[in-house]
C-alpha cells in the first residue's frame, strides 16, 4: 500500500513530505493507521545530526493509532485496538525486560537504524530502504510495526492526548517519580520546561514535592509549569540559587531533573551544584553520542553523597505505566489538554519544528488525516 510520510533524508537538510509504499505485517509485526503522532525534540537530533541515524528515515516516534491487520503469531493486540506507541519496544524476556526495566530493552539497540527484527525495512521508496525512527516512523499516515512496540488502550481514550504517552510524558514523568524518587516534602528543581519537562513538573508535584522550581529562560515555559504544579519559576539555575537556599535553610534541593533541549556541560553543572548532601541529579536531555558534558568536582560528589543517573523513558515499564499514566489522566490527576501548544497536519511537520525550536510550544501534535 502507498502512505504519505515526512522524511528526513540528510542531516540539516528540510523535512521532506513523500508518498512511500509500506509492505504489510509479518511475523510478529501489526499494521497501523496512525491517527496522532507528537512532535518531540529527539526527532529534531536526528534531522540535525546531533544523533546519528541511517538515513533516509521516516520521523516520528511519539505515536498512537488503531490496529488495521495482525501478522502471524500476534499475541498482544488485535485489529481495532486502540493502541499508544512505545518509543522503545518491549520483548518482556531479554534480562532487561525481566528485571523491570523495559525502557532499556535489547531491543531498543536498533531504534536509529530504524528496522524491525530480521534486519526489514517496511517502507521502500525512491531511496531505497527506509527506516522509521524507534522502529515506529509516526510521521506517516500507516506503519507497519512489531507488536512489541504497541500498548493496547481503552477506547473511550481520546488518542490526540494519549499520543503524548508513548514518550514525552512518561520520560519526564518517571524522571521524577521513578529516577529522583522525589517524597513528600522534598525540593525539585526542573530545568528546561518542553514536553519532557512540564511533566517532570507534574510528576514531582504529585508525588508530595513541597517545592517545585521550574528553571527556563522562556517566560511562556515558566508560566505553563507554574499552571502544572510548580511552586516557583526562575529564568535561570543561578537566578533560583538564593531562593533555593533560602527556601530549604541552607540544604538545597533534594533532586535536579535536566530536561533541556540539548544537554551542555554548564547545565549539568548547575543541576550538581544546586543539590545538596544525598542529593540526585537526573539527566534526560541528549546531545551528540559522545559529547563529554559531564564535567564536576569528584570530590564534592563523594563528601556530600551526591549521585549522577541517567534516565531513559523515565525508567518506565511501559505495558504498565502508559495505561497507568493515562489513567491518572482520567482522574484528573495528569494534565494532557493543558499541554498540548497547537495541532499540525503531517505537510506542516517542518513548521511543527521550527515552532518547538522557536520554543513556541510545550508539546505540538500531527493530526493524520486519511482519505
Amino acid at each position: 500500500m502507498k502512505t504519505k510520510a515526512a522524511v528526513v533524508y540528510e542531516a540539516g537538510k528540510p523535512i521532506e513530505i513523500e508518498e512511500l509504499d509500506l509492505d504489510g505485517p509479518r511475523e510478529g509485526e501489526v499494521l497501523i493507521r496512525y491517527t496522532h503522532a507528537g512532535l518531540c525534540h529527539s526527532d529534531v537530533h536526528v534531522a540535525h545530526g546531533d544523533l546519528e541515524a541511517r538515513l533516509p528515515m521516516v520521523l516520528g516516534h511519539e505515536g498512537a493509532g488503531i490496529i488495521e491487520e495482525v501478522g502471524p503469531g500476534v499475541t498482544r493486540v488485535k485489529v481495532g485496538d486502540h493502541v499508544v506507541c512505545s518509543f522503545i519496544p518491549n520483548c518482556g524476556s531479554c534480562r532487561y525486560c525481566a528485571t523491570g526495566r523495559q525502557s532499556i530493552c535489547d531491543m531498543g539497540a536498533t531504534i536509529l537504524e530504524g528496522y524491525l527484527p530480521g534486519e526489514r525495512f517496511p517502507i521502500t521508496g525512491p531511496r531505497g530502504q527506509y527506516g522509521a525512527m524507534c522502529m515506529l516512523g509516526t510521521f506517516s499516515q500507516y506503519g507497519v510495526i512489531h507488536q512489541n512496540s504497541a500498548v493496547k488502550v481503552d477506547d473511550d481514550l481520546p488518542l490526540e492526548k494519549a499520543v503524548l504517552v508513548g514518550c514525552g510524558v512518561p520520560t519526564g514523568w518517571g524522571a521524577a517519580v521513578n529516577t529522583a524518587n522525589v517524597r513528600a516534602g522534598d525540593t525539585v528543581l526542573v530545568v528546561g520546561i518542553g514536553g519532557i519537562g512540564i511533566n517532570a513538573v507534574q510528576g514531582a508535584r504529585y508525588a508530595g514535592a513541597k517545592n517545585v522550581i521550574a528553571i527556563d529562560p522562556l517566560e511562556n515555559k515558566r508560566e505553563k509549569a507554574m499552571e502544572l504544579g510548580a511552586t516557583h519559576a526562575f529564568a535561570s539555575t543561578d537566578e533560583a540559587m538564593a531562593a533555593l537556599t533560602d527556601m530549604t535553610r541552607g540544604q538545597m534541593a533534594d533532586s535536579a531533573i535536566l530536561t533541556p533541549g540539548l544537554m551542555t556541560s554548564e547545565i549539568v553543572a548547575g543541576g550538581f551544584h544546586a543539590v545538596g548532601k544525598g542529593g540526585t541529579v537526573v539527566l534526560t536531555g541528549l546531545n551528540k553520542l559522545m559529547e563529554q558534558n559531564i564535567e564536576l568536582p569528584g570530590t564534592i560528589l563523594t563528601l556530600y553523597r551526591k549521585t549522577i543517573k541517567g534516565s531513559l523513558f523515565g525508567d518506565c515499564n511501559p505495558t504498565v505505566d502508559i495505561p497507568r499514566i493515562l489513567s491518572l489522566y482520567q482522574s484528573g490527576d495528569l494534565k494532557l489538554d493543558e499541554i498540548i501548544t497547537r495541532t499540525y497536519t503531517l505537510d506542516q511537520v517542518q513548521e511543527g519544528y521550527d515552532d518547538l525550536l522557536a520554543g513556541k510550544n510545550v508539546r505540538g501534535v500531527v493530526i493524520h488525516e486519511h482519505a
